[in-house]
């Protein structure tokens, strides 16, 4: 996860290391990215999302859901956020105005991403209605092993493609205690400027009050075999 562009106030994104080759396969839907690339300062200044004007009066946050787009879905939704955000400390929450449910476009498919928090605002993104995830450049390790943390399952289709396929279970816990607590500890950190100590912060914020608040790795294992005994 790497963002290039500079935005007002505080912003940061949170992207798998996928990168998209439509030389490799045309037909092959987007591929998340590492990186946003070097925004041409030449060009007009163009907003990552919709931003609202922090109220800054206490009165707690709002969810906006937008359509998720053509052959995207949504893999959360409003109660599971609420829910999931009354187990943060309160204190942590007193700067969230709004999370944001966003609509996939053309234009994000170039740079498409997890979530992201901008100014008071938290975004989620949606993910493909497969729930399956094509990498044409090794993925990094740490992505790898992040994945398999929440249960993702990784597999080489062909020589130069990794494939992340996640179940509806495992990808709600990947957005619930992971991205959503990740995006939030970039909200709550008032004391990191650079990007580098800003993201470590967040990690650290995401596997503290996310995964092993959420029960850690041995919560995950018991889920893994109640779901095989099950069959």
């Amino acid at each position: 996860m790497k963002s290039r562009r500079h935005y007002p106030l505080k912003s940061s994104v949170r992207q798998a290391n996928r990168q998209s080759n439509r030389s490799h396969n045309s037909g092959s839907q987007p591929a998340r990215r590492l990186q946003f690339g070097s925004r041409n300062l030449r060009e007009p200044f163009s907003p990552p999302e919709d931003w609202y004007e922090p109220r800054e009066d206490g009165s707690g946050y709002r969810i906006i859901v937008q359509p998720p787009g053509e052959e995207y879905r949504h893999v959360v939704t409003p109660e599971q956020i609420r829910l999931r955000l009354a187990k943060v400390p309160p204190h942590f929450l007193r700067d969230l105005e709004i999370v944001q449910f966003s609509k996939m476009t053309l234009k994000k498919q170039s740079f498409p991403c997890y979530g992201m928090q901008w100014g008071s605002a938290l975004y989620l993104y949606p993910l493909e209605v497969s729930l399956e995830e094509m990498f044409y450049v090794p993925p990094h390790p740490n992505v790898v092993n992040e994945a398999k943390m929440y249960g993702g399952r990784w597999d080489r289709p062909q020589a130069d493609v990794w494939r992340l396929t996640w179940t509806p279970e495992a990808i709600e816990d990947f957005y619930l205690n992971n991205i959503l607590i990740h995006e939030l500890g970039h909200l709550v950190d008032d004391r990191n400027s650079t990007y580098g100590d800003r993201e470590r912060y967040a990690e650290w914020f995401a596997v503290e009050y996310g995964y092993r608040s959420s029960g850690g790795r041995q919560a995950r294992r018991r889920a893994v075999r109640r779901r095989h005994h099950s069959k």
